[in-house]
């Protein structure tokens, strides 16, 4: 007899946590998807602060479960403290659990198709590419590699919808913001300026960023189908190159 295959490593989806009710809702609806794509699969979502699942208690249940294998799948667009920092201080909080930390969500053409999308649900058309601007809103952080991921993201949008400009703005912790990335394209003769949510879920940010769109403002990610498809190649990158409880180089 052949020895049966080894269960597949639990997903652990891990996002920010918020105050706002629809955030959790909305990343829920992700892991859905995330379940519908990969039938059979363990998927957990947890929250680094705020929301219950908490990312300790969720590895603490799954140490005090026998231990096995999870990977970690960040719902952060870019490194920041909580990749760098928060997340392996849990892992390291579970020493009985065989953990690995997938990258980012980042830039990946996944994610970009479901920006685009995004923003044409809310009203986006290609017509006059020579008037036309967006602002890429995100949360920001002091991590120079977190805006270098951002930029590249903006950049690969730009590159979806034509060749359109897209600025990045930040909600907290760089410049510019996203009044001040309004009023760069508009001093560029930019006058259908949309607003881009590079946000995984509803919160304070996303609302503060859409608040400040002049023409329209997309949704937050939420539970896109490519994004459910980005957080299943991150799941699976991460499990079979990294070495357990390795963080993912960015």
């Amino acid at each position: 007899m052949t020895a049966s295959a080894s269960p597949a490593p639990v997903l652990v989806a891990v996002g920010h946590g918020s105050r706002d009710p629809r955030a959790r809702a909305a990343l829920a609806r992700l892991l859905d998807r995330v379940r519908e794509l990969r039938p059979g699969l363990d998927a957990r979502l947890a929250h680094i602060e705020l929301n219950a699942p908490l990312l300790d208690d969720t590895l603490a249940e799954l140490a005090a479960d026998g231990g096995g294998d999870a990977v970690l799948v960040p719902l952060l667009l870019a490194p920041g403290h909580h990749v760098t920092h928060d997340l392996p201080a849990a892992v390291a909080a579970a020493p009985t659990l065989r953990a690995r930390i997938a990258d980012p969500l980042g830039a990946h053409p996944l994610l970009v198709e479901a920006l685009a999308d995004r923003l044409a649900e809310a009203g986006w058309t290609p017509g006059d590419p020579g008037g036309a601007g967006v602002v890429l809103a995100s949360a920001g952080s002091r991590d120079p590699r977190s805006g270098a991921v951002i930029r590249r993201i903006a950049a690969l949008l730009g590159e979806r919808l034509g060749g359109v400009p897209v600025v990045p703005a930040y909600a907290s912790a760089a410049a510019p913001t996203v009044p001040e990335a309004v009023r760069a394209l508009t001093a560029r003769g930019r006058h259908r300026i949309a607003v881009a949510s590079c946000f995984t879920a509803p919160g304070l940010f996303a609302t503060r960023a859409a608040a400040d769109a002049p023409w329209i403002a997309a949704d937050p990610l939420g539970a896109h189908p490519a994004l459910a498809r980005l957080v299943l190649h991150r799941y699976d990158h991460a499990r079979t190159t990294l070495p357990v409880r390795e963080l993912a180089a960015v």
